[in-house]
């Protein structure tokens, strides 16, 4: 049996289902112990939605979208300070959903929604603190 890549099974089921590997997430996305959902992503994304993105070297990444340009978006990872600029063609899919101790909890919950004002207005007290620590 012929192994698919997450854009052939994006195509032929509409969604791909994976755990977290890495901690540039955390603490939403736990590695090993949480599961994302990732849908094609349909039109332009915008701010605050997590696409899945594959690097020219290969390497899925999926990291926050804290702004959009002319051609390309800017992520940041939650537990992360370096930006990066992700042209539209690189996006395989955006999260519509993930798994937290067998509770599927979708993009648009409320308690998810506020994790993202929370993480987004720390981000500067986060960097001070952590290079005041360095």
């Amino acid at each position: 049996m012929e192994k698919m890549t997450i854009q052939q099974c994006l195509e032929t089921h509409g969604f791909y289902m994976a755990s977290v590997k890495g901690d540039s997430m955390m603490p939403m996305l736990r590695q090993g112990k949480d599961v994302v959902k990732i849908c094609p992503a349909k039109g332009m994304l915008k701010k605050n939605d997590l696409p899945l993105y594959q690097r020219p070297t290969g390497e899925y990444v999926l990291h926050r979208i804290i702004g959009v340009k002319k051609g390309y978006y800017i992520t940041c990872g939650d537990n992360r300070f370096l930006k990066e600029k992700v042209p539209f063609d690189w996006i395989v899919g955006v999260m519509d959903s993930f798994i937290r101790d067998g509770r599927e909890i979708p993009s648009t919950d409320e308690k998810y929604l506020h994790y993202i004002r929370q993480i987004r207005r720390s981000f500067w007290w986060r960097r001070i603190k952590r290079k005041l620590k360095k």
